[in-house]
């Protein structure tokens, strides 16, 4: 199918040539221009990221539907829909108007069958969208307003349309890495643990092996195995670039972080746990506190009392990394037996991903990984 849609529409600017569309159309027909794109990784170009809409949540549609269904429905909010190339738009002229800010006229809307071709991505509204597409009634006419960006700047629109309303925060975050824009300051602070994370994930080539390579859950990473909690690594990050060994690389003379160093050290510190624990690091966080949240980022913890002991942390090898968590390996019951608290035993599962639970198994750690260097130094 090959045909174009046209559609009486306002344009109008907005800072600096912007140009944005706003119009009222079926919404039967919107996916005949525009796409509905879940967020994905091209498995065939290094795991790049695409798109950047949530999955569809199926019991919200149906909502939807039923109620478009109804006897009286009401939908006033405007879809907003990005143009990924500027489209051809007839203006009207009106005798006697004198509105510079915008002009009237006709949208001419080319449509296909084939996603690659259709000119449009939905970046609020997909629930709504679909939910029009598979109910019962003939036609169903929304607002629309639409612009034209490039992708990147779709996903920044998605983030700053959609940071304030209840969406995954895993989502958000993944796509943080992706995007240039100026954003609120929470999400700026969340910028480099994230781009951190996805390298993680998602190495690349010049990366090595890295630990956590499909381990970590996002909405992208549709791998079984995928068991370790996007934010119980994101945390981990957070405290030691704020104040452990990562926030060594955050200064450097460029004024960029170091992110390949970031992994490199990362990848050989969590690759000598791997090797340390490498039954409890395979489990998932119900059968292992290694995988769990309180175990990830008080091994986080442990990570910078290592380094910190180093000449030149940069220079640890993974051997070296794994030579010091042995040291406290016997103390750790990751899938089994009690932690020997000082207040008393704790069993292997009472730990819970709690700020209480986190620190004493953090400071217990701590606390035997320097007794054990104390008894080396008096020997």
């Amino acid at each position: 199918m090959s045909e174009t849609i046209q559609i009486p529409a306002i344009k109008f600017s907005q800072g600096n040539n912007r140009e944005l569309y706003s119009f009222v159309v079926d919404g039967k027909i919107i996916p005949k221009f525009a796409n509905i794109v879940r967020i994905g990784r091209d498995q065939e170009n290094q795991n790049e990221l695409f798109g950047y809409q949530r999955p569809e949540v199926f019991a919200h549609i149906k909502e939807i539907r039923r109620y478009l269904e109804s006897e009286n429905p009401l939908m006033p909010n405007a879809l907003v829909i990005a143009f990924d190339r500027t489209v051809d738009f007839d203006e009207f002229t009106m005798k006697g108007a004198d509105n510079s800010a915008s002009s009237a006229g006709v949208l001419n809307l080319p449509c296909s069958d084939d996603a690659a071709m259709k000119i449009g991505w939905i970046v609020d509204g997909q629930q709504r969208t679909a939910a029009i597409r598979d109910s019962s009634v003939e036609s169903f006419p929304v607002s629309v307003v639409a612009f034209v960006a490039n992708q990147e700047e779709q996903r920044e629109q998605f983030i700053l349309v959609n940071s304030t309303k209840p969406l995954p925060k895993d989502l958000i975050y993944e796509l943080l890495p992706s995007t240039n824009t100026r954003l609120a300051l929470p999400l700026e602070k969340r910028k480099l643990p994230a781009q951190i994370v996805t390298r993680l994930n998602y190495p690349v080539d010049s990366d090595g092996p890295s630990p956590f390579a499909g381990r970590i859950k996002t909405p992208t990473n549709r791998n079984p195995d995928a068991n370790i909690s996007y934010n119980s690594v994101l945390k981990l990050l957070e405290h030691s670039l704020s104040d452990g060994t990562l926030m060594h690389y955050t200064y450097t003379e460029s004024g960029e972080p170091d992110v390949d160093g970031i992994v490199t050290i990362l990848n050989k510190y969590w690759g000598a746990v791997a090797d340390t624990f490498p039954t409890a690091w395979k489990l998932p966080p119900t059968k292992s506190r290694l995988t769990h949240g309180a175990g990830m980022v008080s091994m986080g913890f442990l990570m910078d009392a290592i380094t910190e002991r180093a000449d030149d942390h940069a220079d640890l090898s993974k051997a070296a990394f794994r030579d010091e968590i042995e040291r406290i390996s016997g103390q750790c019951k990751w899938i089994e037996g009690s932690w020997n608290f000082s207040d008393g035993p704790r069993a292997w599962n009472d730990i819970q991903n709690l700020p209480k639970d986190i620190e004493a198994l953090a400071n217990y750690l701590l606390k035997e990984y320097l007794s054990k260097h104390t008894v080396s130094s008096n020997k």
